[in-house]
């Protein structure tokens, strides 16, 4: 995959992850997106399904997308991984710097909600 993918895919707002139910059924879900060296990180709660079904099957599929999760480009293929507690928290910094106050303030929110364990950081490779 060329470095132009994971540019513009890490240069946009939101990306779709799509990830597979036990069944082979396909979830897409938008999450906001950073770049992470030669890959692409995501941050969510863990206890979120996508979290689970990541667990059974690291295979997705990634694009770009609008808030809603409507696609706006072509997906593609990719590997997840669910990160270690120094990754997550590095995301979060990188989160926090792409969206703004937005972003600080959706991390404050988790944070307060759900305690700094109560999220993790996805590591996607295209």
């Amino acid at each position: 995959m060329d470095d132009r993918t994971l540019d513009a895919l890490g240069a946009g707002k939101y990306l779709l992850v799509t990830s597979y139910r036990k069944n082979g059924t396909p979830v897409a879900t938008p999450v906001w997106v950073v770049r992470d060296g030669d890959a692409l990180g995501v941050w969510t709660p863990a206890d979120s399904w996508k979290v689970k079904r990541i667990r059974n099957r690291a295979d997705v599929l990634v694009g770009p997308c609008d808030l809603r999760g409507n696609p706006t480009g072509a997906q593609v293929p990719a590997t997840a991984e669910i990160c270690d507690a120094a990754t997550t928290a590095r995301y979060r910094q990188l989160i926090g710097r792409k969206y703004g106050l937005t972003g600080r303030l959706t991390l404050l929110g988790s944070r307060l909600r759900r305690g700094v364990d109560g999220t993790v950081g996805i590591r996607i490779t295209l």
